[in-house]
């Protein structure tokens, strides 16, 4: 087994940590579950109460890129603030990763899409800066949800 990566994003669930490994496991390629830790049988601790079974420490690679998560309640919640990049080879790569990830139209932007756990992406073009050059470009991708390359490059 390969060495994890010295720093890795670690994603914080409310219960739904195992649910969001196997499904971005499945939208991304060269991606595997590496290791779900669960916690102990609630009855050991009291600190436990509801959580037997629910993941503890998991480990997950998306497409060579090192992840950990946890399901530690609803004290913390994702944001905006904090987004993963998926840069794109083509307009069809974008449609696959938008269809995949988009589940919440209101926080679409700019090539932005929140997922159904709550995580930001910004599906983008690999050469969104050569795109985006020129001021007709920069104000069409405002106006636009999911990036189309073509528009950009029309502009």
């Amino acid at each position: 087994m390969a060495a994890l990566s010295p720093i890795q994003p670690c994603l914080w669930f409310d219960d739904q940590a195992r649910e969001a490994m196997e499904y971005y496991v499945g939208v991304f390629p060269n991606s595997r579950i590496t290791r779900i830790d669960e916690y102990p049988d609630e009855s050991l601790d009291e600190h436990f109460a509801g959580m037997s079974g629910k993941v503890l420490n998991g480990q997950f690679t998306l497409d060579g890129v090192d992840f950990v998560c946890l399901d530690g309640g609803p004290l913390f919640t994702f944001s905006e603030s904090i987004s993963f990049v998926v840069s794109c080879a083509d307009q069809a790569e974008i449609d696959h990763y938008w269809a995949a990830l988009s589940h919440v139209p209101e926080s679409e932007q700019c090539g932005w899409c929140k997922d159904r756990f709550g995580v930001s992406w910004q599906v983008i073009p690999v050469n969104m800066g050569e795109l985006t050059r020129r001021p007709a470009q920069i104000q069409v991708m405002m106006r636009q949800k999911k990036v189309v390359i073509a528009e950009l490059e029309n502009a």
